[in-house]
Protein backbone atom coordinates (compact mmCIF):
# COMPACT_ATOMS: atom_id res chain seq x y z
CA UNK A 1 0.00 0.00 0.00
CA UNK A 2 1.34 3.43 -0.96
CA UNK A 3 2.15 5.66 2.02
CA UNK A 4 0.05 8.77 2.43
CA UNK A 5 1.80 12.10 1.71
CA UNK A 6 3.56 13.53 4.74
CA UNK A 7 1.85 16.59 6.24
CA UNK A 8 4.03 18.99 8.24
CA UNK A 9 1.94 20.75 10.90
CA UNK A 10 3.68 23.91 12.16
CA UNK A 11 2.64 25.19 15.60
CA UNK A 12 4.17 28.38 17.08
CA UNK A 13 3.96 28.20 20.87
CA UNK A 14 4.02 31.12 23.29
CA UNK A 15 2.43 31.43 26.74
CA UNK A 16 -0.33 28.87 26.19
CA UNK A 17 0.24 26.28 28.91
CA UNK A 18 -3.48 26.40 29.77
CA UNK A 19 -4.51 25.36 26.25
CA UNK A 20 -1.56 23.46 24.79
CA UNK A 21 -2.55 19.93 25.82
CA UNK A 22 -5.92 20.32 24.10
CA UNK A 23 -4.25 21.63 20.96
CA UNK A 24 -1.62 18.90 20.75
CA UNK A 25 -4.08 16.16 21.64
CA UNK A 26 -6.26 17.21 18.72
CA UNK A 27 -3.30 17.09 16.31
CA UNK A 28 -1.78 13.82 17.47
CA UNK A 29 -5.27 12.27 17.49
CA UNK A 30 -5.84 12.85 13.78
CA UNK A 31 -7.24 9.96 11.77
CA UNK A 32 -4.61 10.94 9.18
CA UNK A 33 -1.50 9.50 10.82
CA UNK A 34 1.40 10.47 8.54
CA UNK A 35 2.19 13.76 10.25
CA UNK A 36 5.32 15.68 11.13
CA UNK A 37 4.37 17.96 14.02
CA UNK A 38 6.77 20.88 14.50
CA UNK A 39 6.42 22.83 17.74
CA UNK A 40 8.32 26.11 17.98
CA UNK A 41 8.65 27.26 21.59
CA UNK A 42 9.06 30.98 20.97
CA UNK A 43 10.71 31.81 24.30
CA UNK A 44 7.55 31.06 26.31
CA UNK A 45 7.63 32.63 29.78
CA UNK A 46 5.44 29.87 31.25
CA UNK A 47 5.58 26.08 31.18
CA UNK A 48 4.70 25.72 27.50
CA UNK A 49 8.20 24.63 26.51
CA UNK A 50 8.19 21.84 29.10
CA UNK A 51 4.79 20.67 27.82
CA UNK A 52 6.17 20.56 24.27
CA UNK A 53 9.08 18.37 25.38
CA UNK A 54 6.74 16.05 27.28
CA UNK A 55 4.61 15.51 24.18
CA UNK A 56 7.71 14.90 22.04
CA UNK A 57 8.84 12.23 24.50
CA UNK A 58 5.66 10.23 23.91
CA UNK A 59 5.07 10.82 20.20
CA UNK A 60 7.97 10.38 17.77
CA UNK A 61 6.21 12.49 15.13
CA UNK A 62 6.79 15.63 17.21
CA UNK A 63 9.85 17.85 16.83
CA UNK A 64 10.48 20.76 19.19
CA UNK A 65 12.47 23.91 18.48
CA UNK A 66 13.28 26.14 21.47
CA UNK A 67 14.23 29.68 20.44
CA UNK A 68 14.37 33.20 21.76
CA UNK A 69 11.15 35.15 21.46
CA UNK A 70 10.80 36.62 18.00
CA UNK A 71 7.07 36.60 17.35
CA UNK A 72 4.77 34.24 15.49
CA UNK A 73 6.16 35.10 12.05
CA UNK A 74 9.72 34.17 13.00
CA UNK A 75 8.47 31.01 14.73
CA UNK A 76 6.53 29.87 11.66
CA UNK A 77 9.55 30.57 9.46
CA UNK A 78 11.68 28.40 11.73
CA UNK A 79 9.15 25.62 11.25
CA UNK A 80 9.10 26.07 7.47
CA UNK A 81 12.90 25.88 7.41
CA UNK A 82 12.89 22.28 8.68
CA UNK A 83 9.53 21.00 7.40
CA UNK A 84 9.85 17.87 5.24
CA UNK A 85 6.21 17.36 4.31
CA UNK A 86 4.79 17.36 0.80
CA UNK A 87 1.88 19.25 2.36
CA UNK A 88 1.98 22.04 4.95
CA UNK A 89 -0.50 23.11 7.63
CA UNK A 90 -0.49 25.62 10.48
CA UNK A 91 -2.26 25.49 13.84
CA UNK A 92 -2.29 28.21 16.50
CA UNK A 93 -1.34 26.71 19.84
CA UNK A 94 -4.43 27.87 21.74
CA UNK A 95 -6.79 26.39 19.12
CA UNK A 96 -7.75 22.79 18.32
CA UNK A 97 -8.95 20.78 15.34
CA UNK A 98 -11.46 18.08 14.44
CA UNK A 99 -10.16 14.48 14.39
CA UNK A 100 -10.60 14.14 10.62
CA UNK A 101 -9.47 17.61 9.53
CA UNK A 102 -6.31 16.55 7.70
CA UNK A 103 -7.85 13.40 6.23
CA UNK A 104 -10.63 15.54 4.77
CA UNK A 105 -8.41 18.34 3.43
CA UNK A 106 -5.84 15.89 2.09
CA UNK A 107 -8.55 14.13 0.07
CA UNK A 108 -9.32 17.49 -1.56
CA UNK A 109 -5.66 17.87 -2.51
CA UNK A 110 -5.71 14.30 -3.84
CA UNK A 111 -8.56 15.47 -6.07
CA UNK A 112 -6.37 18.13 -7.66
CA UNK A 113 -6.55 21.19 -5.40
CA UNK A 114 -3.38 23.07 -4.53
CA UNK A 115 -4.97 24.62 -1.43
CA UNK A 116 -7.94 23.23 0.50
CA UNK A 117 -9.90 25.26 3.05
CA UNK A 118 -12.41 24.10 5.65
CA UNK A 119 -14.83 25.99 7.87
CA UNK A 120 -14.06 27.08 11.42
CA UNK A 121 -16.00 27.91 14.56
CA UNK A 122 -15.16 30.53 17.18
CA UNK A 123 -15.13 29.06 20.69
CA UNK A 124 -14.30 30.00 24.26
CA UNK A 125 -14.03 26.46 25.63
CA UNK A 126 -12.95 22.93 24.75
CA UNK A 127 -16.23 21.48 23.47
CA UNK A 128 -16.52 22.69 19.88
CA UNK A 129 -19.18 20.98 17.82
CA UNK A 130 -17.46 19.95 14.64
CA UNK A 131 -19.32 18.70 11.60
CA UNK A 132 -20.89 19.87 8.41
CA UNK A 133 -22.39 23.31 8.09
CA UNK A 134 -23.32 21.92 4.69
CA UNK A 135 -21.94 19.16 2.52
CA UNK A 136 -20.66 21.40 -0.27
CA UNK A 137 -17.22 21.40 -1.83
CA UNK A 138 -16.65 24.28 -4.26
CA UNK A 139 -13.70 24.52 -6.62
CA UNK A 140 -12.17 27.92 -7.44
CA UNK A 141 -9.59 29.25 -9.83
CA UNK A 142 -6.80 31.33 -8.36
CA UNK A 143 -8.38 34.57 -9.60
CA UNK A 144 -11.85 33.73 -8.26
CA UNK A 145 -10.37 32.76 -4.89
CA UNK A 146 -8.38 36.00 -4.79
CA UNK A 147 -11.54 37.99 -5.51
CA UNK A 148 -13.28 36.37 -2.52
CA UNK A 149 -10.14 36.96 -0.45
CA UNK A 150 -10.31 40.69 -1.21
CA UNK A 151 -14.00 40.67 -0.25
CA UNK A 152 -13.11 38.81 2.99
CA UNK A 153 -15.72 36.12 2.38
CA UNK A 154 -13.77 32.87 1.92
CA UNK A 155 -10.06 32.18 1.44
CA UNK A 156 -9.51 34.93 3.96
CA UNK A 157 -6.09 35.80 5.38
CA UNK A 158 -6.45 33.00 7.95
CA UNK A 159 -3.66 30.46 7.48
CA UNK A 160 -4.83 27.77 9.91
CA UNK A 161 -7.99 26.44 8.23
CA UNK A 162 -6.08 25.46 5.10
CA UNK A 163 -3.83 22.70 3.78
CA UNK A 164 -1.21 23.70 1.21
CA UNK A 165 0.81 21.79 -1.33
CA UNK A 166 4.43 22.48 -0.52
CA UNK A 167 5.23 23.91 -3.95
CA UNK A 168 2.46 26.53 -3.60
CA UNK A 169 4.17 28.18 -0.63
CA UNK A 170 7.75 27.55 -1.69
CA UNK A 171 9.73 30.74 -1.18
CA UNK A 172 7.00 32.53 0.78
CA UNK A 173 8.00 33.57 4.28
CA UNK A 174 6.24 35.43 7.05
CA UNK A 175 7.36 38.95 7.94
CA UNK A 176 9.23 39.15 11.23
CA UNK A 177 8.77 41.86 13.82
CA UNK A 178 5.12 42.56 12.97
CA UNK A 179 2.05 41.77 15.04
CA UNK A 180 0.10 40.72 11.94
CA UNK A 181 1.82 38.22 9.66
CA UNK A 182 -0.78 36.03 7.94
CA UNK A 183 -2.07 38.90 5.78
CA UNK A 184 1.36 39.09 4.13
CA UNK A 185 1.40 35.34 3.47
CA UNK A 186 -2.02 34.28 2.25
CA UNK A 187 -2.46 36.36 -0.91
CA UNK A 188 0.88 35.06 -2.21
CA UNK A 189 -0.15 31.46 -1.64
CA UNK A 190 -3.50 32.05 -3.37
CA UNK A 191 -1.70 33.62 -6.31
CA UNK A 192 0.61 30.61 -6.68
CA UNK A 193 -2.25 28.11 -6.69
CA UNK A 194 -4.07 27.01 -9.82
CA UNK A 195 -7.01 25.20 -8.22
CA UNK A 196 -8.46 25.72 -4.73
CA UNK A 197 -11.15 23.75 -2.93
CA UNK A 198 -13.53 25.14 -0.31
CA UNK A 199 -15.27 22.68 2.01
CA UNK A 200 -18.34 23.42 4.11
CA UNK A 201 -17.14 21.01 6.80
CA UNK A 202 -16.31 22.68 10.13
CA UNK A 203 -12.93 21.33 11.23
CA UNK A 204 -11.14 24.10 13.16
CA UNK A 205 -11.91 25.61 16.56
CA UNK A 206 -10.63 29.18 16.84
CA UNK A 207 -10.35 30.06 20.51
CA UNK A 208 -11.31 33.63 21.43
CA UNK A 209 -9.17 35.04 24.23
CA UNK A 210 -9.26 38.56 25.58
CA UNK A 211 -5.53 38.34 26.18
CA UNK A 212 -4.62 37.17 22.69
CA UNK A 213 -2.41 39.19 20.34
CA UNK A 214 -5.33 40.20 18.11
CA UNK A 215 -7.42 41.41 21.04
CA UNK A 216 -4.49 43.40 22.42
CA UNK A 217 -3.63 45.21 19.20
CA UNK A 218 -3.98 48.97 19.43
CA UNK A 219 -4.91 50.95 16.29
CA UNK A 220 -1.31 51.94 15.65
CA UNK A 221 -0.11 48.33 15.60
CA UNK A 222 -3.01 47.36 13.34
CA UNK A 223 -1.45 49.56 10.68
CA UNK A 224 0.73 46.55 9.83
CA UNK A 225 -2.37 45.34 7.99
CA UNK A 226 -2.31 48.47 5.81
CA UNK A 227 1.18 47.60 4.58
CA UNK A 228 0.06 44.05 3.80
CA UNK A 229 -2.77 45.36 1.63
CA UNK A 230 -0.43 47.79 -0.12
CA UNK A 231 1.83 44.88 -0.99
CA UNK A 232 -1.15 42.82 -2.13
CA UNK A 233 -2.26 45.66 -4.40
CA UNK A 234 1.20 45.82 -5.98
CA UNK A 235 1.10 42.04 -6.48
CA UNK A 236 -2.29 42.24 -8.20
CA UNK A 237 -1.19 45.09 -10.43
CA UNK A 238 1.58 42.79 -11.68
CA UNK A 239 -0.32 39.47 -11.79
CA UNK A 240 -4.11 39.98 -11.74
CA UNK A 241 -4.93 43.45 -13.09
CA UNK A 242 -8.63 42.54 -13.37
CA UNK A 243 -8.84 42.69 -9.57
CA UNK A 244 -6.99 45.97 -9.04
CA UNK A 245 -10.11 48.17 -8.76
CA UNK A 246 -11.59 46.00 -6.01
CA UNK A 247 -8.26 45.87 -4.20
CA UNK A 248 -7.93 49.67 -4.36
CA UNK A 249 -11.39 50.15 -2.88
CA UNK A 250 -10.67 47.60 -0.16
CA UNK A 251 -7.42 49.39 0.75
CA UNK A 252 -9.24 52.73 0.76
CA UNK A 253 -11.91 51.54 3.20
CA UNK A 254 -9.31 49.79 5.36
CA UNK A 255 -7.55 53.16 5.66
CA UNK A 256 -10.86 54.86 6.44
CA UNK A 257 -11.71 52.50 9.29
CA UNK A 258 -8.11 52.56 10.57
CA UNK A 259 -8.21 56.35 10.69
CA UNK A 260 -11.40 56.16 12.77
CA UNK A 261 -9.59 54.03 15.34
CA UNK A 262 -6.48 56.19 15.32
CA UNK A 263 -8.48 59.39 15.87
CA UNK A 264 -10.04 57.78 18.93
CA UNK A 265 -6.88 56.39 20.48
CA UNK A 266 -3.78 58.23 19.31
CA UNK A 267 -2.39 61.73 19.74
CA UNK A 268 0.79 63.71 19.30
CA UNK A 269 3.68 62.07 17.46
CA UNK A 270 1.92 58.69 17.23
CA UNK A 271 -1.05 60.28 15.50
CA UNK A 272 1.19 62.10 13.06
CA UNK A 273 3.05 58.88 12.26
CA UNK A 274 -0.27 57.10 11.70
CA UNK A 275 -1.38 59.90 9.36
CA UNK A 276 1.79 59.50 7.30
CA UNK A 277 1.24 55.76 6.96
CA UNK A 278 -2.42 56.14 6.02
CA UNK A 279 -1.98 58.97 3.56
CA UNK A 280 0.92 57.11 1.95
CA UNK A 281 -1.38 54.11 1.49
CA UNK A 282 -4.13 56.32 0.06
CA UNK A 283 -1.71 57.45 -2.66
CA UNK A 284 -1.61 53.83 -3.84
CA UNK A 285 -5.37 53.85 -4.40
CA UNK A 286 -5.15 56.64 -6.99
CA UNK A 287 -6.79 56.92 -9.40
CA UNK A 288 -9.59 55.73 -7.14
CA UNK A 289 -12.29 53.69 -8.93
CA UNK A 290 -15.82 55.07 -9.08
CA UNK A 291 -17.13 52.53 -6.62
CA UNK A 292 -20.21 51.71 -8.69
CA UNK A 293 -20.01 48.10 -7.48
CA UNK A 294 -20.31 49.20 -3.85
CA UNK A 295 -23.39 49.07 -1.65
CA UNK A 296 -25.36 52.30 -1.17
CA UNK A 297 -23.82 52.98 2.26
CA UNK A 298 -20.26 52.45 1.10
CA UNK A 299 -20.84 54.42 -2.07
CA UNK A 300 -22.00 57.38 0.04
CA UNK A 301 -18.98 57.06 2.36
CA UNK A 302 -16.69 57.00 -0.65
CA UNK A 303 -18.18 60.24 -1.97
CA UNK A 304 -17.88 61.92 1.42
CA UNK A 305 -14.34 60.71 2.02
CA UNK A 306 -13.22 61.98 -1.39
CA UNK A 307 -14.21 65.46 -0.17
CA UNK A 308 -12.81 65.18 3.37
CA UNK A 309 -11.14 61.97 4.46
CA UNK A 310 -10.53 62.81 8.12
CA UNK A 311 -13.78 64.76 8.34
CA UNK A 312 -15.69 61.67 7.29
CA UNK A 313 -13.86 59.60 9.91
CA UNK A 314 -14.70 62.12 12.64
CA UNK A 315 -18.33 62.15 11.52
CA UNK A 316 -18.49 58.33 11.71
CA UNK A 317 -17.02 58.40 15.22
CA UNK A 318 -19.55 61.02 16.29
CA UNK A 319 -22.49 59.06 14.86
CA UNK A 320 -21.23 55.95 16.64
CA UNK A 321 -20.93 57.83 19.94
CA UNK A 322 -24.56 59.01 19.77
CA UNK A 323 -25.65 55.47 18.78
CA UNK A 324 -26.82 56.36 15.29
CA UNK A 325 -24.27 53.84 13.98
CA UNK A 326 -23.20 50.64 15.66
Amino acid sequence: MQELPLISVIVPVYGVEKYLDKCLGSITGQTYRNLEIILIDDGSPDGSGVICDAWAAKDSRIKVIHKENGGAGAARNAGLDIARGERIAFVDSDDYIAPDMYRHLSELLDGGADIAECGFISVSGDQAEFGRESSFVTVYTSQDAMREHIRDTVFRQLIWNKLYRREVIKGIRFPEGTKIDDEFFTYQALGNAETLALSGQICYAYRQQLGSVMHQLDPFKRLDGILAKQQRLAYLQAHMPELVDEAKLDLFFTCLYAMQGCLRSLSGDEMEKARRILYDALEDTKPLPSGNMLSGKKHLLLRLARTSFEGTCRMLNFLTDIHVLS
